[in-house]
């Protein structure tokens, strides 16, 4: 007998007060990176009405214990973070050129460092570089999509992303604005995804354009042109502003925080999550270079052929640097026993926070390109743990 069920994933744009924070924390991030390699970020964000409070612990090795602001200008990162997503219209109470900026940015705790630095302590045997923080981290792929990634949250990054281009672009839709949700409801049968149930699109706009206007616009410009059409029939249902209006939107509609979108930017809910939130923080913080880390090795553990979906889990502790335990699942899927694919990872992989970062080349300016529409599933060099270079190691190390 078959089995069915449906599952849903969301996606929010870059203009969602949570992302707006997300934007400016991995923008910062970038900005110490690019005085420094070296540098340890930890850089939460809130926004409300007309005020960006930063706040956070950032050490920059090349300046020593100088205010961070000799190193970099914090308000014009804030300003062009802002910018870049489109909170630029003079009706705009969010509005780059006018928002006040509280900088709460302190430096790193020595405490903390001692035990994250490569650096022989009195209590340690060796001089190695430990994790950042304790903590759980998963990755997970499957063969839904060309992406190795779960269908409903790949779709609906989509939908997020073309309403971005549009509205960037200026001319189809002039009266799309920053803050947007999409979501995607998708009927599996025996574990395959067969056709989209409803589609979800709420969208900032402006106070002139008419509902139907942009029902119609986002069914046939966005949803039709993005999603595959062999999973669109007749009875997808369509949801487009369900309320029958958004106007007022971002954080002068609604508060944001620095983190509060870990599902989106993973799995869509598909797998499970250790909590971390990712935007913000160095690589040396496990929280998110371990995720990195897992998704490139349950990619490659798929794309070799040894199992249909993969997930696996890494535990740390603060200041130690091999994971205190590693786990594979491959519900069922796997054309080898979990434990066999585990040896083959383990032999393959080092999971040690420096191993982690050298191995994807993570100490470079290059997370404002994850901070939206997903850390996971896109088609950029820059975004490491995206590569399929391992699977034929693995294969080898298991044959």
């Amino acid at each position: 007998m078959s089995r069915r069920y449906i599952f849903s994933s969301e996606s929010v744009g870059e203009g969602h007060p949570d992302k707006v924070c997300d934007t400016i924390s991995d923008a910062i991030l970038d900005a110490c990176l690019t005085v420094d390699r070296g540098s340890r970020v930890a850089c939460e964000t809130f926004a409300k009405s007309n005020i960006v409070v930063v706040g956070g612990e950032i050490t920059i090795p090349k300046i020593g214990r100088k205010p961070i602001g000799e190193a970099i200008n914090i308000d014009k990162v804030v300003r062009d973070a802002v910018r870049g997503i489109g909170y630029v219209h003079d009706d705009d109470v969010f509005h780059a050129d006018r928002i006040f900026i509280n900088n709460y940015l302190t430096t790193q705790s020595p405490d903390i460092a001692q035990g994250v630095d490569a650096k022989k302590a009195a209590h340690k045997k060796t001089a190695e570089q430990g994790a950042g923080d304790q903590g759980i981290m998963f990755g997970y792929a499957c063969e839904e999509t060309p992406e190795l990634m779960p269908a409903p949250i790949m779709f609906a990054h989509r939908l997020g992303r073309e309403l971005t281009r549009i509205r960037k672009a200026g001319k189809l839709a002039k009266w799309l604005r920053p803050d947007a949700k999409s979501q995607v409801s998708v009927e599996y049968v025996d574990g395959k995804p067969t056709r989209i149930v409803n589609v979800v699109i709420s969208t900032q706009h402006t106070a002139d354009v008419e509902h139907p206007v942009i029902e119609k616009f986002c069914i046939e410009q966005v949803i039709k042109k993005v999603l595959p059409k062999a999973l669109l029939t007749k009875d997808t249902e369509y949801l487009i502003n369900p309320t029958g209006r958004f106007v007022t939107g971002g954080p002068q509609g609604d508060s944001g925080l620095t983190g509060r979108k870990i599902i989106v930017d993973t799995y869509g809910g598909t797998g499970r999550h250790g909590g971390g939130a990712f935007s913000g923080k160095d690589p040396s913080k496990v929280d998110r270079s371990a995720a990195y880390m897992a998704r490139w090795v349950a990619k490659n553990v798929v794309a070799a052929g040894l199992a249909a979906k993969c997930e696996i889990q890494f535990a740390y502790a603060i200041g130690h640097p091999q994971p205190v335990s590693v786990h594979v699942d491959t519900f069922g899927t796997g054309t080898k026993p979990d434990d066999a694919i585990l040896a083959a990872i383990l032999k393959v992989f080092s999971f040690k926070p420096a191993d982690i970062v050298k191995q994807l080349n993570l100490l470079r300016p290059i997370y404002s390109k994850s901070t939206n529409y997903g850390h996971f599933g896109k088609d950029d060099p820059d975004l490491t743990w995206e590569r399929t270079d391992k699977a034929a190691a693995l294969k080898k190390a298991i044959a």
